[in-house]
């Protein structure tokens, strides 16, 4: 679903849970003796169980886009390897093979992105503007965080990640 020039993406997780809901719903309304008056409320709950998710996203996803630009300008380009606790804070740019993607299911992917030098995980918060696999050749925008919060190893606080190559999957065997 667009809106305005933003595309918004609902998660397979909010759509499960609407439907859940539903089905209560449902299954309340037959075994009721007063529908009416649970239909005032459960009706707009569903309604919301559709709409929060769907705000939400389309807010994440416009802030990201009003990001982007200032992060093209600031970003430097690092490699991999030299990514540490002192560029915690601080806008990087990396390009390099995504390796493995996670929890692209919640609208909330993890990247493992790797170039010659090394690996590093790359969050993003959303989902990002065009779909990323395995084996893509991308670059990052990015700032350097902790894994956890305030502690752990440095990863990337994803802002925008683009497909910049083809698809440098593993060779064919023969």
């Amino acid at each position: 679903m667009k809106i305005g020039n933003v595309e918004v993406k609902v998660s397979i997780l909010s759509i499960g849970v609407f439907v859940i809901f539903t089905i209560f719903l449902l299954v309340a309304s037959v075994f009721s003796s007063d529908v009416r008056s649970q239909l005032i409320w459960l009706i707009p709950g569903l309604f919301l169980l559709l709409v929060i998710p769907v705000v939400l996203n389309y807010m994440s996803r416009s802030e990201y886009a009003d990001i982007t630009p200032v992060y093209e300008a600031a970003a430097k380009a690092v490699r991999i390897k030299l990514i540490n606790e002192n560029m915690i804070g601080k806008p990087v740019r990396i390009e390099g093979v995504v390796e493995k993607v996670r929890f692209r299911f919640l609208n909330r992917p993890q990247f493992i992105v790797a170039d010659r030098s090394g690996e590093i995980a790359v969050k993003m918060f959303t989902n990002p503007d065009e779909d990323i696999h395995e084996h893509d050749v991308v670059e990052v925008l990015g700032m350097v965080i902790h894994r956890y919060v305030a502690v752990g190893d440095p990863v990337i606080n994803c802002v925008s990640i683009k497909r910049i190559g083809k698809n440098a999957g593993p060779a064919k065997e023969r």
